[in-house]
């Protein structure tokens, strides 16, 4: 009988000839999700024989993996900024770079007060319920195209306890004249401007879009990875709405891709967004633009 051992040994040698990335990490975690425990606990049952249900279980998943289906589809979730959030063929996999975006939003927040925030693009909801999480007086709103992603990001928000923080929306930036994000109002029926809008979205040129790794472009939907012409449609689009959506003195924060920091800083500069910086990711990439809409002098004045 094999051993979990025998197993990870055997699985590890038959991923590095698939060209899998990190295949013994991959082994560890595809039996861990098999026998529902932690990776550590792996190192603990060496010498433990597994019955040969799990093994065929396992085999399965392997053979999943070999044809490069994400390892966080396989498993069903992920691990983003200390929360556990489901995923599927129908959102994004939240990378690690986005932490950086949660966290440089966070650094910006004063806890004594209200925010309205507006989440464009939300996927899984990573950075909608990240922020309800760690802001204790926010009210979100978080939009996709996709129902399928709408109904993954609402299942994470229950499972992390923040469904009454946050309103998901169907509803596309790109037609926002006739989306369901303008009509909403306040009490008092005037259009509701949002303190901070944050967007991870679709920038990837499509010419650049098979150049990808296998698993992005085999598996991951392509909607939310390219906008299908330049990278920078949505860029566009969500600086040229700032009046309709940003409220005075209120904040944009972007994740943006490798080498577009300079044209996006124009495009904010076009569309009267100031304070603009760049944050870098781990590799040393700008990966963060955020800007502020500054209160006009006409307005101050009023």
């Amino acid at each position: 009988m094999l051993t979990v051992l025998d197993l990870l040994n055997k699985t590890t040698d038959y991923f590095s000839k698939k060209k899998i990335e990190s295949p013994r990490l991959n082994a560890e975690l595809l039996l861990a999700s098999v026998l529902e425990c932690k990776r550590l606990d792996l190192y603990l049952s060496f010498d433990k024989p597994l019955p040969e249900k799990d093994i065929e279980v396992y085999r399965e998943l392997i053979k999943r993996r070999a044809t490069f289906e994400p390892l966080q589809y396989i498993i069903g979730n992920v691990d983003f900024f200390g929360i556990q959030l489901k995923v599927n063929k129908h959102v994004l996999i939240p990378r690690p770079e986005t932490e950086i975006l949660v966290e440089s939003i966070l650094g910006e927040i004063d806890k004594s007060k209200l925010y309205r925030i507006l989440d464009i693009g939300t996927g899984s909801g990573n950075i909608a319920i990240s922020l309800a999480l760690n802001i204790p007086n926010v009210e979100v709103i978080a939009i996709d195209i996709s129902d399928e992603a709408i109904n993954v990001a609402k299942e994470n928000a229950e499972m992390n306890s923040v469904s009454e923080k946050i309103t998901f929306l169907n509803s596309d930036i790109l037609a926002f004249e006739d989306s369901a994000l303008s009509r909403i109002s306040d009490s008092n029926g005037s259009k509701i401007k949002y303190d901070i809008v944050v967007s991870n979205p679709p920038y990837v040129r499509f010419e650049e879009y098979n150049e990808l790794q296998k698993e992005i472009v085999a598996f991951e939907p392509q909607f939310a990875v390219t906008d299908f012409g330049d990278g920078y449609k949505f860029y566009r689009t969500i600086s040229s709405l700032a009046d309709k959506i940003i409220a005075e003195n209120g904040k944009v924060f972007f994740e943006i891709g490798k080498d577009q920091h300079i044209e996006i800083i124009e495009i904010l500069k076009e569309n009267s967004i100031k304070n603009i910086s760049v944050i870098k990711d781990y590799s040393g990439i700008s990966r963060i633009i955020k800007g502020e809409r500054i209160a006009s002098i006409n307005s101050t004045c009023n």
